[in-house]
């Protein structure tokens, strides 16, 4: 594997045969025998946010917390430790030079991708930015295939990298711009408010963005919407990656994001979500982004929330 990629060699402390919490049940890519149903693995990237962001702290946050969560989820009666689940570490992140990062992630996202054909992966950012550079990646693999993208955001992410450079809020912009993913095959669901300016509302229409609002979402139901933005990508694309920027939440339910705002999703709207992301066939991708421990509270609320929803979406898997 990629010289890029440094496992988490100090959480693989416990052995153990029946496996009860989630620690003890992820494996390092290299300690799995046959294929993984999915792999994991982090891109701890922050110097590309557009406001102070700790993001880079996120995969590590994310792998400590998990000791908290057990394999079993009681509302669907699962037991995850049917799925192999493989780790395999974090990418590692230049100093200083931000577009060497961004080429690292996504080089190790195309050998992941190329080598683990038949796994789905799960890229922890790290900021929004990382988001481009992974579809890249996908993309170098499968250059024929037409890529959906389902983005939960509060955000657009349409804004100009000849502005800003490459940075978290121009990830779909870079995307649609470099023509790697059509406008047409992007839903955004979970925008609200007074977040996006005009000017990124009509480069949006312009390049048929599909954006579903919040308050439409809860109308037709949000489950109910992300099925349907699921369902028009599926009869129309090859695969479907999904981005989870983890400020589309409530402030109230998330603090610690860089760029936290009221009137979000609620928890379980976005639990049910991704319990609904990981049941479908077509997406093959995900990943969860923008979420910044420095500005949790200290009880972790943003970060446990994280590992849930992360835990949902794996749920689904294990129900397909």
């Amino acid at each position: 594997m990629s010289q890029w990629l440094q496992p988490s060699e100090w959480l693989w402390n416990v052995k153990t045969d029946q496996p009860t919490y989630v620690h003890q049940w992820v494996k390092q890519l290299s300690a799995i025998e046959g294929k993984p149903d999915l792999v994991v693995y982090g891109a701890p990237i922050s110097r590309s946010s557009i406001s102070v962001s700790g993001a880079s702290l996120y995969p590590n946050e994310f792998r400590r917390l998990w000791k908290g969560f057990a394999t079993y989820n009681l509302d669907e009666d699962a037991d995850l430790t049917d799925l192999k689940v493989a780790d395999a570490g974090d990418i590692v992140m230049h100093t200083t030079d931000i577009l060497l990062s961004h080429r690292r992630i996504e080089e190790v996202t195309s050998e992941i991708v190329n080598k683990y054909s038949e796994s789905i992966t799960s890229m922890i950012g790290g900021d929004h930015s990382v988001t481009a550079c992974a579809v890249r990646g996908v993309k170098k693999v499968y250059p024929s295939e037409r890529i959906g993208i389902l983005q939960l955001d509060t955000h657009l992410d349409v804004r100009d990298p000849a502005d800003l450079g490459p940075a978290n809020g121009t990830p779909i912009r870079q995307l649609i711009d470099e023509g790697i993913v059509r406008g047409e095959d992007i839903f955004n669901i979970g925008l609200h408010g007074y977040f996006n300016a005009k000017p990124l509302i009509d480069y949006a229409k312009q390049h048929s963005i599909q954006m579903v609002t919040l308050k439409n979402a809860r109308k037709a139901g949000v489950v109910e919407s992300v099925k349907e933005a699921l369902s028009q990508l599926s009869e129309k694309v090859d695969r479907i990656y999904v981005t989870v920027d983890m400020d589309v939440l409530d402030i109230s339910v998330a603090p610690g994001v860089p760029a936290s705002t009221p009137g979000g999703l609620s928890a379980s709207e976005l639990f049910d979500s991704l319990l609904v992301v990981g049941k479908y066939p077509s997406v093959r991708h995900i990943d969860f982004v923008c979420l910044d421990p420095s500005k949790d509270s200290p009880v972790a609320e943003t970060t446990k929330t994280g590992v849930y929803a992360w835990l949902q979406f794996v749920t689904g898997l294990k129900l397909r």
